[in-house]
């Protein structure tokens, strides 16, 4: 098993912690990889990182998140601020440019990355981004998001991942017979109903709406000397996920590339979430040795 070590970049307004598997600089003929998600942090990358044993792999705590202290005051998540932590990461381990697989609001964080700093990315697997403005059902998606909030807020959490849930399992355009179901039932999946009192949760709450509210800037992107692949789950047709990713990579004039499972495919059985670690690592070792 490779060891991991953890180390800390202070860098104006946070503590940004991050874990090293492997040599730096790298050894080898690969690029150093760094995998991020939103709001997860470095631990969902705990299943697939050890398939890359080849590489030295890097994973992290976004700002304000898990390990990650922040010290600026600020509570919201934005792509911007985290691209910009990202070019610090890359800087910082004078390993770029670097290959990186993102997931969910770490796809968008790593598109806007490339956006701005595409000199750092080499490879970009952007899984599944959870973009509304490429949706032609836009506005309707971004009222099925605010239906979650409310959920959250008048409940709490188990009433807000319910509706979470739901909307991220529904099948096709949020239509009339969307918005006209009853609320869902917390214990439908296995949620308590009881509510802690708490409303900063960083999935519910609207600190991370501007993950979804990003608009990718197509024109940057595709000059960029990035190679960008958009990756979207083969269990996940139909729903969200799948239907922004495949407009995404659309805007890029591309398509998507189909992974196994699904939203959180590379999750191990800890996670709850469990998807098929080692399938999904052999694809995104395909993507990122050029076969997509």
């Amino acid at each position: 098993m490779t060891d991991i070590r953890t180390h800390t970049l202070s860098i104006p307004g946070v503590d940004l912690v991050y874990d090293v598997r492997g040599p730096l600089p790298p050894s080898g003929d690969h690029r150093t990889l760094l995998m991020i998600g939103q709001p997860m942090t470095a631990e969902g990358f705990g299943a697939l990182a050890p398939h890359f044993t080849d590489r030295t792999v890097v994973t992290y705590d976004p700002r304000g998140l898990g390990r990650s202290v922040r010290t600026d005051g600020r509570s919201d998540h934005t792509p911007q601020q985290q691209a910009a932590d990202l070019h610090a990461l890359v800087e910082a381990l004078d390993a770029g440019p670097v290959d990186v697989f993102a997931s969910s609001g770490g796809a968008v964080t790593a598109l806007e990355l490339v956006a701005t700093h595409p000199e750092d990315v080499a490879t970009l697997v952007a899984h599944e981004p959870p973009i509304n403005a490429v949706l032609p059902d836009a506005t309707a998606a971004e009222r099925a998001q605010a239906g979650c909030h409310e959920a959250y807020q008048a409940k709490g959490r188990g009433a807000g991942m319910a509706s979470f849930i739901a909307m991220t399992s529904w099948q096709g355009e949020f239509t009339d017979a969307y918005f006209a179901q009853p609320a869902p039932d917390p214990a439908m999946f296995g949620l308590p109903a009881d509510d802690d009192g708490s409303r900063d949760d960083p999935l519910l709450s609207r600190n991370s709406s501007a993950i979804t509210d990003y608009r990718p800037d197509p024109t940057r992107l595709t000059a960029a000397p990035t190679r960008i692949v958009i990756a979207v789950g083969e269990e996940s047709a139909g729903t969200y996920t799948a239907r922004t990713s495949l407009a995404t990579a659309a805007l890029l004039g591309q398509e998507a590339v189909v992974f196994p499972s699904h939203h959180g495919g590379f999750l191990g059985v800890e996670s709850g979430y469990a998807g098929k670690p080692e399938e999904f690592a052999t694809r995104l070792r395909e993507v990122l040795d050029g076969g997509a």
